[in-house]
């Protein structure tokens, strides 16, 4: 599965699932403009990168800030050319029992998790329509399909997520775009790093395969629908959930 020629833009690279997917892209050969809130983690990532023989460069950039989106974004097209593939990784969780919940946490994770997205699509959407070839991949969860206790405001942003997908494939889908979206389930991440043991053992026996994934079972399932050998995939949702959720 080959990028070579490619540039793709990681949003969220910082750590977990973001920073495997912009590794695995560069090892595929794709030049990766890696975007996070934390410089230093990204400066990092860059230099690994490049150590490996990769090309990728760092965008300060919290997705929450339209303006901000909008700079990064501008200037990595100034710097790479192009973005041909979009990663809309970046995402939070607040979570709350729905009855205790806040309206700013309801509010900060829909913009982080939905908006953000919408907003990267619309800034890298006429690169990808000017060559006639794009592959956006927007990594929602298996809890935007099945819901969950306590992540009103997270299950919401992720449903969202794979609605804005599939119109997303609806609309530049003649143009050569694909839109896809791919759903972890429990994955091994800092995220999931604060959950207790009692509760990952619970979620273990839900799972068919009996482990908890890992990033680069995301990243992998990114990089597959980023290739040429995905062209004709579009509108879809791929599971990566061990079969946690299936149907």
């Amino acid at each position: 599965m080959s990028l070579a020629g490619r540039v793709a833009l990681v949003t969220g690279a910082s750590q977990g699932i973001g920073r495997t997917c912009a590794l695995k892209l560069a090892a595929a050969g794709a030049a990766v403009a890696v975007a996070a809130r934390n410089q230093g983690k990204l400066n990092e990532l860059v230099s690994e990168i490049t150590a490996a023989g990769g090309k990728a460069a760092a965008f300060a950039l919290d997705v929450g800030d339209e303006e901000q989106v909008k700079s990064a974004i501008k200037a990595a097209i100034a710097q790479f050319g192009k973005v041909d593939i979009l990663v809309n990784n970046a995402g939070i969780t607040r979570d709350q029992l729905v009855m205790r919940m806040k309206r700013a946490d309801w509010d900060a994770v829909l913009q982080t998790n939905l908006t953000s997205a919408y907003l990267c699509i619309q800034q890298v959407i006429g690169s990808m329509l000017k060559q006639r070839w794009g592959r956006i991949i927007n990594i929602t969860s298996v809890f935007g399909q099945m819901g969950q206790a306590g992540q009103a405001n997270y299950a919401a942003s992720k449903a969202g997520l794979i609605g804005l997908t599939m119109a997303i494939a609806r609309e530049v889908g003649s143009r050569n775009i694909t839109c896809n979206a791919v759903a972890p389930g429990f994955i091994e991440t800092a995220m999931t790093a604060t959950l207790g043991d009692e509760f990952k053992q619970t979620a273990v026996k839900q799972i068919p395969l009996g482990r908890v994934g890992s990033p680069d079972d995301v990243a992998s399932a990114v990089a597959f629908l980023a290739s040429d050998e995905a062209s004709y995939i579009t509108g879809h949702v791929l599971n990566v959930n061990g079969g946690m959720l299936m149907g």
